[in-house]
């Protein structure tokens, strides 16, 4: 077993995922489990995730098992894959802490405040840049919902670590400073946000939800690597998804946009045989990292 190899459990009766322990940005460690394509590469490599956080181990060998599908397919077009399982969100988190900043107090290492999400994926991404077989200058990110949100976090604070990246269905609230002062649907108990219930279907409606558009424009200045948006037509937080697509193509030239209908939000990763819409998005997704790998 390799000194970076905390476990190796199967996926079928054929297949492996290595299960890796990367150490965060704060000295504990966050799980991500790694399939391999054939062959000693070096590979380049796609981090895959979706949603919130939390659930440690247990989700993670969920996705590992029931959402394989997406991992089959980026395997087949040659590239090494991991789901990775990361802390839970913190309301506000990104919006009021601000960069983190590090020093040193008693030979110890001091931050400004506790890193979040995103930045165990930066942790991850840094982790598996230097294992045997993958090649550390193509790594690419597949976000979901809230961890399509947190590919643009991610670029907003830490450059250089991304080839390219794919944004479905980003749930961009915190990212887009958006007010819900005027939602009826959207409640608050005890400082923390309901927005289950959000319906921002119109992309003018999400625009003007913006409080900040000098502070968007500056987190935005820090993508510095071309991105694909994926929306979803039924979806609630439609315009938000075009919206963020929107913005950043004002800003780059190389961003980029499709949507299809499906009944399902996260339709990119299916649990069964994909359909026909699932089955396009797949080879979009495909296509789109390989013109950039």
């Amino acid at each position: 077993m390799s000194e970076w190899n905390w476990a190796t459990q199967p996926v079928d009766t054929d297949e492996l995922a290595d299960y890796y322990l990367a150490e965060t940005l704060d000295g504990l460690y966050t799980p991500y489990a790694l399939r391999r394509p054939a062959g000693d590469g070096p590979h380049p490599f796609v981090f895959i995730a979706y949603g919130n956080g939390g659930g440690g181990m247990e989700w993670l060998r969920d996705r590992v098992h029931r959402f394989r599908h997406i991992t089959d397919v980026l395997l087949e077009a040659g590239y090494a894959c991991a789901w990775s399982r990361y802390r839970t969100e913190v309301e506000l988190g990104y919006q009021t802490g601000g960069a983190l900043r590090t020093d040193v107090r008693q030979g110890m290492e001091l931050m400004s405040r506790a890193p979040l999400e995103y930045e165990d994926e930066v942790a991850v991404l840094r982790h598996v840049a230097k294992l045997p077989g993958i090649d550390g200058s193509r790594l690419f990110h597949l976000g979901v919902s809230h961890a399509g949100e947190m590919l643009f976090k991610l670029l907003s604070q830490y450059g250089g670590l991304l080839r390219a990246g794919i944004a479905a269905e980003p749930a961009s609230h915190e990212l887009l400073t958006l007010s819900f002062d005027d939602h009826d649907e959207v409640t608050v108990s005890g400082g923390l946000r309901d927005i289950e219930s959000l319906d921002m279907r119109s992309v003018e409606r999400a625009r003007r939800a913006i409080t900040d558009p000098d502070e968007v424009s500056r987190r935005l200045d820090g993508v510095d690597i071309p991105v694909l948006v994926l929306g979803r037509e039924q979806d609630e937080l439609q315009g938000i998804f075009r919206l963020t697509y929107e913005l950043l193509a004002a800003k780059r030239s190389d961003a980029e946009w499709r949507s299809w209908s499906h009944d399902i939000h996260g339709y990119i990763y299916p649990t069964g045989e994909p359909d026909a819409v699932q089955r396009e998005a797949l080879a979009v997704i495909v296509d789109f990292f390989d013109r950039h790998a």
